[in-house]
């Protein structure tokens, strides 16, 4: 699974497609933000629709740190989104 790396306000944060799948998978794309380890640990959530490839990770491989910066500001956190199952340990390949 690809991960891109942003660097928003001094934070890093590694962003991964979510996987997670909605009426509208062929034009809508979860992803998942994610900053820190272990406990201070803290993941968030947006959907996005893609413009050109309709492949999520071609799609956020091609999307600018700028346009993840706007997506990670308009995120929600992780206990209030189903992607990441409600729980902010969530991670892509980790159990929900």
């Amino acid at each position: 699974m690809p991960t891109r790396r942003i660097t928003v306000d001094g934070r890093s944060w590694r962003v991964f497609p979510s996987g997670f799948v909605t009426q509208y998978n062929l034009d809508e794309f979860g992803l998942l933000f994610v900053a820190g380890e272990g406990d201070d640990r803290e993941v968030r959530v947006t959907r996005y629709s893609p413009h050109g490839s309709r492949s999520r990770e071609q799609s956020l491989s091609e999307m600018s740190d700028a346009r993840l910066a706007e997506l990670l500001a308009a995120s929600q956190p992780s206990e209030t989104s189903p992607e990441a199952g409600y729980r902010t340990s969530a991670l892509p390949g980790s159990e929900a």
